[in-house]
């Protein structure tokens, strides 16, 4: 016999399935560049506050208009223009490393959530164009101000100017990336811990 508590848990069980499964389509109807403008760690992460009712469908630059759309008809919520204090829309851009400029400080290729920056210590730095997302996140951290971001899509914006093609690879690229930042992690503690015995 099931107790009112029982079914309780049955139905929070249910809303975390339904909520789990929303997330992962909003996840897919995001643009996978990782750029942090929403205001989330990351597009999973935005696309979970979207979908527990804690974030807008209106917090993705890159998404663009199109993008809140399909967010609207994921969720179900009216349209609303973009957030303003999240950035505007615009055609896709590529970070562009100044190689003259570069001193091989490394701290791009940290910040690339998509290791797209290629290059050793003390050593320039180059981009691999075809992974760039665009996500901006290799300029506030380079100290000599020697990265450039270039716009390649014309008038194109949002989606029309990021295909599904790119989202997954940058998906793609972005898991690999957390895969080998906790590989490197688990490496180095267990260096650490073997030094300490």
């Amino acid at each position: 016999m099931t107790t009112p508590s029982d079914g309780a848990q049955g139905v929070v069980r249910a809303d975390r399935a339904d909520t789990s499964a929303l997330a992962e389509r909003l996840n897919d109807a995001l643009p996978q560049t990782q750029c942090t403008r929403c205001g989330y760690p990351d597009c999973s992460a935005y696309a979970q506050a979207m979908a527990q009712g804690d974030a807008e469908i209106n917090q993705c630059p890159p998404g663009g208009a199109e993008g809140i759309a399909r967010l609207a008809r994921l969720t179900g919520r009216p349209l609303i223009a973009l957030n303003a204090a999240n950035g505007t829309e615009g055609p896709r851009r590529l970070a562009v490393i100044d190689e003259s400029w570069c001193i091989g400080c490394t701290l791009c290729i940290k910040a690339c959530p998509v290791d797209c920056i290629v290059g050793g210590p003390k050593l320039m730095h180059t981009v691999i164009n075809d992974a760039c997302t665009g996500c901006e996140l290799c300029l506030p951290v380079c100290p000599v101000d020697c990265i450039e971001m270039v716009a390649v899509t014309g008038d194109k914006s949002g989606w029309q100017a990021w295909s599904p093609e790119q989202a997954t690879t940058a998906r793609q690229r972005y898991a690999f990336h957390q895969f080998r930042i906790e590989r490197d992690d688990a490496e180095r503690n267990a260096r650490l811990a073997a030094r300490s015995r």
